[in-house]
């Protein structure tokens, strides 16, 4: 995968919050008349695009009967250690950190909301 786009209702909070998760700016743009860029970290590409006039998204996390995007899943060496670096700087977290089965394997996973309410998984296997 090359990236994943995110629209936001302002760039510039947007990406402090994935400086947190150790994104840098790699190339900044526009799009027609918008403010965009992508961000490169140790978890991949991210392309932020800033919307002018946003109106607010469904609540992926909330509305159960919500169909389309539900979450981006950053695979991290430390579930545990990242919640508690974002909540120390004031990130909503939506599941706190706990264990699930998927298949025969283990996950210890949990969930934020980033600067503009989306949900963000954290994964890691379990040994």
């Amino acid at each position: 995968m090359h990236h994943v786009s995110i629209r936001t209702s302002n760039i510039f909070r947007a990406i402090d919050f994935y400086r947190l998760l150790d994104f840098e700016i790699e190339e900044r743009f526009t799009t027609g008349m918008t403010l965009a860029c992508w961000l490169i970290g140790p978890l991949g590409r991210i392309e932020l695009i800033e919307i002018p006039q946003p109106k607010p998204a469904p609540d992926a996390w909330l509305d159960e009967q919500y169909t389309g995007y539900y979450h981006t899943s950053l695979q991290v060496e430390n579930v545990t250690a990242t919640v508690e670096k974002l909540r120390s700087s004031g990130v909503t977290i939506l599941l706190e950190p706990r264990h699930q089965e998927i298949g025969n394997q283990t996950y210890e996973v949990a969930f934020v909301a980033d600067s503009d309410g989306l949900p963000i998984e954290f994964i890691c296997p379990h040994s």
